[in-house]
């Protein structure tokens, strides 16, 4: 985007802006916020509701959002009655309250008291709970409402979450890159050790409360991520009494899960905790095809699977010590074991097309995998309303042990191959969060927030190669591929936003985040020829950055506003990109880290636009990004007389990309509803010449479409297809992609119990694949998600109180025709 053309755009906003700040002085607004009477919990989703007193007609209404606060504007001067709401507690009602010309109302706290009636027959479900909701730096979703995801795990849940995707290997991506920061409970997780998609595959998609997508987020969070975070919130019960939830689950190629919840809570303590097992079974296939300039090829073909089992335990305690002050202890821990098979089987031809020879390898891993990590949250509210303190300190470990083996045989000794291997591979990792941030509001429009946080990262990873000899016929080390890796990553942070409102319509919220990092990095070689002081190499990266945030919120009118966002974000390199091992599982396809990359440098300019039509609910997003110091997965060469290829991580000059995001919400009636996204964008790499990759550009788009319907009383339907069109890679481009999705949720046991049956990749169209050129070689590659179609069928109980979530479910549906939806209060 040039200069000039910013600069008329930005002329334009403030002119726009000024002169929406002039209208609807007169109008009034009104806001607060709903809370437990016992712990001054914030309740999310209560229903709040302003009617005329003379008339006793709704004028405004709609749900509280995640903390539990609620804001009418566009009220006319008159006298009013005010009604919250929420299933298991009483209701509240205030009356006579006046409301002046152009006055900014605040009613504070309202305290919602425990119903001793739980009795919930009467209630009928009407629809579908909203799947999305905005914030100011963020959106919302509600996994719930996925039917298609019943029974998975993670990794599979965020695949159905509009503006992401997921690739075959676990990787999220975001608006087009893949370089997105996942965070657990708003912090980066321990139990996921140096690979969050691990910890993904084996987290239940049924334990997640909220799915939180930032494309632009504030100083008050992680800078690092091209794309934006991620933050997955687990459940956590705060419910009074005692109440849990039973579930078990069975599907194709021998996939099953279970898993049971539990919660007690009274008016000092809260406990919870939980437990899941997964088994898993993931088989895929693929063909990799490389032509090389001298016009031999190797081609090959795999058949692969990933299966094992996961068991994780969650345990926790909250200890209301005051009115204003909690404390809170939980712990986690995460037991894998993993069984990785590949088996290639490879063709080679030489320069006429006449096939030399052919070679079947065989690879087998088996690795365990323990995590675990302990946190303490301390959080105190004060005499001022919003003025909080809140601490996090939490310590993680996590250890993977494996066993990698090696079987390669071949029809003709020219063919070059690696006979037989076996490494014995350790990691070993250690996470520190310490985290303060602190609230102080000036006013109900005017807030300051700050903090600080540091994390320390500790890995040690150690490989142990061994190969077969042809003269002695005993396994002897290869001291090419054994030695250690000891990687240091530690983050300083203090940040602070100010938020403010000009007008009743105009708000702004500037923030600043200084960060000082490290990255220490030690590779040692245990090959006995080289001197004792050789054997190790260290590697430093040490720099200071400031990052800016700046976000400008028009409400345009009723139902409508317009915001215009800057943020400056780090791509940091993460600890297999800077790891040197080399990775040789494909013996034509070498890949290794680089411990010499940099942070990639990411400025990310959005202009956003929602708005409400009655009963769809549009939100959409014009956004650019330039990306500095691009890392990417470079092919740098490919042997002579192999024609082994070797790649590894690179920082190849810029990449740009400009694009637009459609997300839109549809209620058709009370029994179907519809959620279509889009996404497409305009990317463009510099190229680097200096590793001889050229310029490429081009648009890359995807989009997606979840219909959700109510059958019968009791029965709901869903059904999700995502298509994503070829895509623009620095060194080729990716093939198209369609998946499609389907569920059954049928409430059994007077709604206690539910039984859902989905499944996925109907079409057996969940492939990757496309092509890559450098200047020796051209190849073609696929690779294939799953084996046909996979269904599940998953059963669960509740017992005791009602959990929130159902709760919350139910009371959004049963006032979803009062509110046409429901959706955002302005």
């Amino acid at each position: 985007m040039k200069l000039p053309v910013l600069r008329n755009v930005t002329v334009f906003l403030i002119g726009f802006f000024c002169y929406n700040i002039a209208l609807g002085q007169d109008l009034a607004n009104i806001s607060g916020a709903v809370v437990d009477s016992l712990s001054n919990e914030p309740i999310d989703f209560a229903s709040v509701t302003l009617l005329n007193q003379q008339n006793n007609k709704v004028v405004k209404g709609g749900q509280t959002d995640e903390q539990g606060r609620f804001s009418f504007g566009d009220i006319s001067p008159g006298t009013y009655t005010l009604k919250a709401s929420f299933v298991g507690y009483n209701g509240y009602e205030q009356r006579a309250i006046k409301i002046n010309s152009g006055q900014t109302l605040a009613v504070g706290n309202i305290k919602l008291s425990s119903s001793s009636s739980t009795l919930l027959k009467e209630v009928v479900i009407e629809g579908t709970p909203p799947a999305m909701q905005m914030g100011i730096d963020r959106k919302i979703f509600n996994p719930e409402q996925s039917i298609v995801s019943a029974g998975g795990n993670a990794s599979e849940l965020l695949a159905n979450v509009p503006s992401l995707s997921v690739d075959m290997d676990g990787n999220v991506g975001l608006r087009g890159s893949t370089n997105v920061k996942i965070l657990i409970d708003g912090k980066q997780s321990a139990l996921a050790g140096s690979n969050i998609n691990t910890l993904l595959e084996s987290l239940p998609a049924n334990s997640i409360q909220r799915i939180e997508v930032m494309t632009n987020p504030s100083a008050k969070y992680d800078p690092e991520g091209q794309g934006g975070i991620v933050n997955i919130i687990l459940k956590k019960n705060i419910r009074t009494g005692f109440n849990g939830m039973a579930r078990v689950g069975g599907g194709s190629y021998n996939n099953y899960n279970g898993g049971i919840d539990l919660n007690y809570r009274d008016t000092k303590f809260n406990y919870f905790g939980g437990y899941d097992f997964r088994k898993r079974n993931n088989p895929g296939s693929g063909f990799n095809d490389n032509r090389y300039n001298d016009g031999s090829r190797v081609y090959n073909t795999s058949d692969n699977g990933r299966k094992g089992n996961s068991h994780t335990v969650r345990l926790g305690a909250d200890f209301f010590a005051t009115e204003k002050t909690t404390l809170g202890l939980s712990a986690n821990m995460n037991l894998r074991d993993n069984i990785r098979r590949e088996d290639l089987f490879y063709t080679y031809y030489d320069p006429t097309g006449a096939i030399i020879g052919t070679s079947p390898r065989y690879t087998n891993q088996n690795e365990d995998d323990t995590g675990y990590e302990f946190n303490f949250d301390f959080k105190r509210e004060f005499e001022r309303e919003g003025e909080e303190l809140t601490a996090n300190v939490s310590y993680g470990r996590s250890k993977e042990d494996g066993i990698q083996t090696f079987e390669q045989t071949a029809t003709d000794p020219s063919i070059v191959i690696d006979p037989n291997r076996i490494n014995d591979t350790y990691e070993d990792g250690k996470n520190v969060n310490i985290q303060v941030d602190y609230v102080l509001p000036f006013s109900k429009e005017q807030k300051l927030e700050t903090g600080y946080r540091t994390t320390l990262r500790y890995s040690d990873e150690q490989q142990l190669s061994n190969t077969l000899s042809s003269s002695s016929g005993l396994y002897e080390p290869d001291y090419n591929l054994t030695n250690d890796f000891n990687l240091d990553d530690v983050v300083h942070a203090l940040y602070a936003n100010y938020q403010n409102k000009l007008s009743d319509k105009f708000g702004y919220q500037v923030g600043l985040r200084a960060e000082q990092a490290y990255l220490n990095t030690e590779y040692v070689s245990y090959d006995p020829s080289l001197a004792p002081e050789n054997r190790s190499t260290k590697g430093r990266l040490d720099y200071f950055r400031v990052y800016p945030s700046i976000y400008l919120t028009q409400e345009l009118s009723e139902g409508s506003s317009l915001q215009l966002s800057y943020t400056r974000r780090v791509n940091r390199p993460r600890g297999w990109q800077v790891n040197p091992f080399l990775d040789i599982s494909d013996p034509v396809n070498y890949r290794q880290g680089n411990p010499n990359l940099k942070p990639e440098d990411i400025h990310s300019l959005e202009l956003a636009y929602s708005k409400r039509f009655g009963k769809v609910n549009l939100t959409s997003s014009v956004y650019h990004r330039i990306t500095n110091d691009v890392v990417e997965m470079i092919v740098d060469s490919a042997a002579a007389g192999t024609n082994v290829t070797y790649s590894t991580f690179r920082n190849i000059s810029q990449n740009r990309a400009t694009g637009v995001e459609l997300i839109s919400q549809f209620t058709l009636n009370k029994n179907f509803d519809f959620m279509a996204n889009f996404n497409g964008n305009y990317q463009s790499f510099s190229g680097s010449e200096e590793y001889g990759v050229d310029a490429n550009s081009g648009f890359n788009w995807d989009a997606n479409l979840t219909a959700n319907g109510r059958i019968a009383k009791g029965l709901t339907a869903q059904l999700r297809g995502n298509y994503m069109a070829p895509r623009v890679m620095a060194q080729g481009t990716s093939t198209s992609m369609f998946f499609a999705d389907a569920g059954l949720k049928l409430s059994v046991l007077e709604d206690k119990g539910s039984i859902m049956f989905n499944v996925q990749n109907i079409f057996n169209k969940a492939r990757f694949g496309g092509t890559r050129s450098t200047a020796q070689f051209n190849s073609e590659f696929q690779r294939n998600f799953m084996k046909g179609p996979r269904a599940m069928l998953t059963l669960s109980y509740r017992f005791g109180k009602r959990p929130p979530d159902q709760d919350r479910q139910r009371k959004r549906e049963e006032n979803s025709e009062d509110f046409q939806g429901g959706g955002e209060m302005q």
